[in-house]
């Protein structure tokens, strides 16, 4: 079994998670009642939607992680999962997520992963979240 499959059998236990069809269209997404929260996307990439909220309260320890990327101006971040402790970190991460959006209004209708965005950032340039 890969990482992308037990993280996915983890997270499938989750009573305020269903599977469904990403709006992507690429590999499957667990979603609550008010938005899709991951996208289990080919091979061990899987985007997760933080919420740019929750990306600006966390990003320097984002940003610090090797298995998170980040691409600016984006509510998703994407976690690499290598090793068993890049999967906890998205099981704590989704846990963040599901915060995020049961506290606030959600957005209308699917918002785009990362999944179809190409950026190359460089670790050590500055990311500069969007305020509304």
């Amino acid at each position: 079994m890969t990482l992308a499959e037990r993280a996915l059998e983890r997270l499938e236990a989750w009573s305020d998670l269903s599977v469904g069809m990403p709006s992507c269209g690429a590999g499957l997404a667990l979603c609550s009642i008010h938005s899709e929260i991951v996208h289990f996307h080919p091979g061990r990439d899987v985007d997760l939607h933080l919420t740019e909220s929750a990306i600006r309260r966390f990003h320097d320890d984002l940003q610090d992680s090797t298995a998170v990327r980040l691409v600016p101006g984006s509510g998703w971040v994407t976690v690499h999962l290598d090793c068993e402790t890049d999967v906890d970190l998205l099981m704590s991460l989704v846990s963040v997520a599901l915060k995020a959006h049961q506290a606030g209004p959600g957005p209308v209708g699917p918002t785009e992963c990362n999944f179809h965005r190409v950026t190359v950032v460089p670790r050590d340039s500055p990311f500069v979240p969007i305020r509304r």
